[in-house]
């Protein structure tokens, strides 16, 4: 199973994750990231490359992707 963490103490709801991961990922009214399993989020088999691709271009470094 993959999962992408969020580190809610470097996250600044920029956005790009939500737009990148559309359907795994979704902004609440702030613009942070919300997904189902609060700071740990499972991505589907056919959405981890775009996962790790969010992954890279945090420009906070608030995302990792395991497994």
């Amino acid at each position: 199973m993959t999962t992408l963490h969020i580190d809610w103490t470097a996250c600044r709801g920029r956005g790009g994750c939500t737009e990148l991961l559309a359907g795994v990922l979704r902004p609440d009214d702030w613009g942070y990231p919300e997904g189902a399993g609060g700071s740990d989020v499972e991505v589907p088999r056919a959405r981890v490359r775009d996962a790790r691709d969010a992954a890279a271009l945090c420009p906070r470094l608030a995302l990792t992707v395991r497994g």
